[in-house]
């Protein structure tokens, strides 16, 4: 039998998430707060994410960063001339500063940083649908990430956030992949990965 496509490993793992119940999400977001103080000290920049949907995470994760006095970069999604996703653009995140975006997000309002800032971050925290154990990274797709991820620093923690049972053996990978060097999941907390 064929190994299932990205495109296939995408849709039941968003099928998955969407079963999932609110009570559960809300425990596992709180979760992987829990995690933050292994792998996150004051004064570092943190790039993070707002979750959509049934993303992991939460907005008090950000929150919680903050009061850890970590500086923390949103990414701003944009597209290029030729309407391909450009590399991720970064805004610091204010409390009460997000603003609808394109694609159901939430990013930080305006002044946004160059995709070059994302070189100031120590840890990366990667949005996911799933990870496998050597760090190939399964993301919706769209490849705002492949193209940034390039730029981070190359001592930087790239983690793959991710539900418990989306840290699998193997994905299905490609050259443009940028390894994760970690997963963050709600029972495991960091993982080292590769």
């Amino acid at each position: 039998m064929a190994s299932p496509t990205k495109t296939q490993l995408r849709a039941e793992i968003l099928q998955a998430r969407r079963a999932l119940s609110a009570q559960l999400r809300d425990a596992e977001a709180d979760a992987l707060i829990e995690h933050l103080p292994a792998f996150t000290d004051a004064g570092q920049t943190v790039c993070a994410y707002v979750p959509v949907g049934s993303e992991p995470g939460s907005v008090e994760l950000i929150d919680s960063l903050l009061r850890r006095e970590v500086r923390v970069l949103l990414p701003v999604a944009r597209h290029d001339a030729a309407d391909r996703p450009a590399p991720l653009q970064w805004g610091e995140y204010r409390p009460g500063g997000l603003v609808s975006a394109r694609y159901g997000l939430q990013e930080p309002s305006e002044p946004w940083l160059p995709a070059d800032e994302i070189v100031a971050a120590s840890v990366v925290l990667v949005p996911a649908l799933a990870v496998d154990r050597a760090g190939v990274r399964l993301g919706r797709g769209a490849g705002f990430y492949d193209r940034s991820l390039p730029l981070a620093a190359p001592t930087a923690r790239l983690v793959a956030v991710v539900r418990d049972d989306e840290l699998v053996d193997v994905l299905p990978a490609e050259l443009h992949d940028v390894r994760m060097t970690h997963a963050l999941t709600p029972n495991g907390g960091l993982i080292a990965l590769g």
